[in-house]
């Protein structure tokens, strides 16, 4: 992050130490050490102490974190949703088949309702591509692994992705239809 880079660049322009600033803040010379390395980040209060002391204002001290982070919690927010698509995927097509020994028309419900929380995790996920202008699985991919999305996107070709898309759809789809498939088995050999 910006910041680690900010604090041991104003501290050298003060010319003091890690411990020198660390006496300054009332905190640990590890403290700073730690700032510095990325182990750790400032609380508010360290921020405004940090901000007076080298005499800048606290939007500059922190300049590019704050979008930084925002990144990174939509990362882990869609990592989070895709496992939980993924999973609630994986158990509608599982449950089908326990399912059908249910009375009457209630062997719809558990699957159905798996389903529905996949779908609003891909619901969730698809918000996410949206707001960060996210088209393709490379550059979720990308997203993802913090690279530039500018050169990705500069290799698109439509037709291919829509091809490599509609692939892995069938595939996930074929590997859900026969999941779905062997757990319908034991029912239709009690029949």
């Amino acid at each position: 992050m910006n910041l680690s880079k900010q604090i041991k660049k104003h501290r050298e322009r003060l010319s003091l130490s890690q411990e020198g600033l660390a006496e300054k803040l009332y905190v640990s010379r590890q403290t700073i050490s730690n700032w510095e390395n990325e182990k750790s980040y400032p609380d508010v209060h360290n921020l405004l102490l940090l901000s007076v002391l080298f005499d800048v204002s606290l939007d500059e001290l922190v300049k590019g974190d704050v979008e930084q982070m925002k990144e990174t919690i939509e990362k882990t927010a869609m990592d989070r949703y895709t496992k939980i698509m993924l999973v609630f995927t994986l158990l509608a097509a599982l449950s089908v088949g326990p399912a059908l020994f249910l009375p009457g028309h209630w062997w719809i419900a558990p699957p159905l309702c798996f389903w529905l929380v996949s779908m609003y995790a891909a619901l969730k996920i698809e918000k996410i591509k949206k707001t960060q202008n996210i088209k393709t699985y490379k550059e979720i991919v990308a997203f993802m692994e913090n690279q530039d999305l500018d050169a990705i996107r500069k290799k698109r070709d439509i037709k291919k992705d829509f091809l490599s898309k509609t692939v892995i759809v069938l595939a996930f789809a074929l590997i859900v239809g026969i999941l779905a498939l062997l757990s319908t088995l034991p029912y239709l050999l009690m029949r």
